[in-house]
């Protein structure tokens, strides 16, 4: 989380010593900060950290062209190490005023305070409502209405859950076991498929008594079909189950809820559980599995839901990317990387689209876009259909 430096006093020598990705420092005011392990999280990229480091960034975190949320001031507090020396604060000072007025600008003069820098007050493990050294699966259900916010305040640390460390361990799992799971069997069902429609006995009947033939050349159509849908369920799944509001007096929904959801959202760096465990996820495959099999003839059902099932792969692969990537500035991922933090730390209630914000349109939950000189790198990306269906 923060250095194991002591919070002490620095020179400005000696905060000018770290600007180098092993070690970089920043400043807000005369408060001293060590983002080096917020580098690749960042959703700007690191070198936008790094051509700042040892310098003041207040009037970055004011903005323009991004004006840095109340939990992202938070989150920021958890890097604070100590303060610039009285010396090197007004050395400081003098320089900011000496700039101001060659801009013919007025420059209060009484020294800023740290008080005025901080917009959040700091996080403290010791005062955040739980006790961090016990599991927290059984404590958050008896915070009650204060929930909603705390979960809603970022840190970043590793959360545990329960004590059995069994139960612990089923809780999370390596990015990379996703496809290692899930797409040897995405291409053995894509062969079922193809091979099935191409028996030519596939019919999908409109009527009693009218039907068309389904053909095997469809199964790249049906197969984008199916990818397709999966990004309605992951838009439904995650804005009507992921982000229900239990109600305060309900002990285990506010638990299932931050299980399933909730500490995503309080630690949304916890790398050991951006993806779904193959095993917990299993059970809700299987349940689409039997929900095509039963709505469509067998080729045809198949086909759907096999592209479904490498739509999810992508998108626990996209998300996995989105908080620990580092995209190339300009291109979709990037946008759409600034578009899911922005989700996380300002718009908990909208922007639930993960690989594509093509279904926030129409349900009206699209993030609003920053109208300044450089929205372009904040605005909301397009769909990854765009291509296909020209819906944005």
């Amino acid at each position: 989380m923060t250095s194991s430096v002591y919070r002490r006093s620095f020179s400005q020598k000696e905060v000018a010593q770290h600007c180098t990705k092993d070690s970089c420092w920043v400043l807000l005011g005369n408060r001293v900060y060590d983002v080096t392990g917020f580098l690749r999280k960042h959703p700007g990229g690191t070198a936008l950290i790094l051509s700042r480091s040892a310098t003041d960034i207040s009037e970055e975190m004011d903005g323009p062209p991004h004006r840095h949320s109340e939990n992202a001031r938070r989150w920021m507090e958890q890097y604070y190490i100590g303060d610039m020396d009285r010396t090197s604060a007004c050395e400081k000072q003098r320089l900011r005023k000496r700039r101001k007025s060659t801009e013919n600008t007025e420059e209060e003069e009484e020294e800023q305070q740290p008080s005025d820098v901080s917009r959040c007050s700091t996080v403290d493990p010791e005062t955040d409502l739980v006790d961090w050294q016990k599991p927290l699966a059984w404590q958050v259900g008896h915070l009650g209405e204060k929930y909603d916010a705390w979960v809603h305040q970022p840190v970043d640390r590793p959360l545990r859950f329960f004590q059995n460390s069994l139960m612990e361990a089923t809780t999370k799992t390596s990015w990379y076991m996703v496809p290692l799971v899930w797409i040897p069997l995405v291409l053995y069902l894509s062969w079922y498929s193809y091979t099935t429609l191409a028996q030519e006995n596939t019919r999908l009947f409109l009527t009693t008594e009218h039907s068309v033939m389904v053909h095997s050349y469809c199964f790249p159509v049906i197969f984008l079909l199916g990818m397709l849908f999966w990004t309605l369920m992951e838009y439904c799944i995650h804005r009507f189950l992921f982000h229900m509001r239990p109600p305060a007096h309900n002990y285990y929904l506010i638990t299932l809820h931050f299980l399933l959801h909730g500490q995503h959202h309080k630690s949304p760096y916890d790398g050991s559980r951006l993806v779904f465990p193959p095993g917990l996820a299993s059970p809700v495959i299987g349940g689409f599995y039997v929900f095509f099999g039963k709505m469509f003839p067998e080729g045809l059902g198949l086909s759907l839901f096999v592209g479904g099932l490498f739509g999810y792969v992508i998108y626990d692969l996209i998300h996995y990317y989105l908080h620990y990537g580092s995209p190339q500035k300009g291109s979709y991922l990037y946008k759409l990387k600034a578009y899911h933090v922005k989700h996380h730390f300002e718009h908990q209630r909208a922007g639930f689209g993960i690989t594509t914000t093509l279904w926030d349109h129409p349900f009206n939950t699209l993030i609003p876009e920053e109208h300044t000189e450089e929205v372009t790198q904040h605005s909301s990306p397009p769909s990854w259909f765009h291509f296909l269906f020209r819906l944005q």
